[in-house]
């Protein structure tokens, strides 16, 4: 016959096993001095966050993010039945520029790891905030759309965005796109191949 105190230990073992996944010790000081409201820990405690959460939220309240869109990124995570695991590919389009609202919208379609690379490669080409959203709308739409690399190669020719816009529009490939950039780059080093013949005098 059992004891009471062990059918109350394992009534919380079957719990424990049932796959809650609670992370009742889990530890929200690091946020408290991160500088984080008591409210919006209150908040991911709701959410169940656990240590290796907060350790990623902590380094991107560290980069500059906010309360409310560190919340909102665990929020995104939960509806997608899984943890925040995206602090990195974050804090990387955090110090690229990227605006909360630009991160929370890559957060919503679960795909900061999948984009954020070639995000942060499209701010280092240099590209107008207008194109870089273009870009990134095309993308979160699943929509074909040329490689930071291939734009790249097509501004170094001397496109202009609206020019490569034109051809995503189009549907340009990759291939498409360095097959355009190897004609414009022949055609550039042929101009600087002519010369000029040198006229002088007629020995007498």
């Amino acid at each position: 016959m059992y004891k009471w105190h062990q059918v109350l230990l394992l009534g919380a073992c079957v719990l424990l096993a049932g796959g809650c996944n609670q992370h009742i010790l889990t530890d929200y000081r690091p946020l408290d001095r991160a500088g984080m409201w008591s409210s919006n820990i209150e908040q991911l405690k709701a959410m169940n966050t656990s240590d290796a959460e907060v350790a990623q939220l902590v380094k991107l309240k560290q980069a500059g993010l906010s309360d409310d869109a560190c919340v909102a990124l665990v929020a995104a995570a939960r509806a997608r039945q899984h943890p925040f695991v995206s602090g990195d590919s974050t804090g990387n389009l955090v110090a690229a520029g990227y605006s909360e609202p630009q991160i929370l919208e890559i957060a919503k379609v679960d795909q900061l790891d999948s984009i954020s690379g070639e995000l942060v490669a499209l701010r280092l080409i240099g590209l107008s905030n207008s194109t870089l959203e273009f870009v990134l709308h095309r993308r979160l739409q699943g929509r074909a759309t040329l490689s930071s690399s291939a734009i790249a190669h097509l501004k170094n020719t001397g496109l202009t965005e609206k020019q490569i816009i034109e051809r995503i529009n189009q549907g340009m490939t990759d291939a498409q796109a360095e097959h355009e950039v190897k004609n414009r780059e022949a055609v550039r080093n042929h101009s600087n191949t002519g010369f000029s013949r040198v006229r002088g005098r007629r020995p007498g």
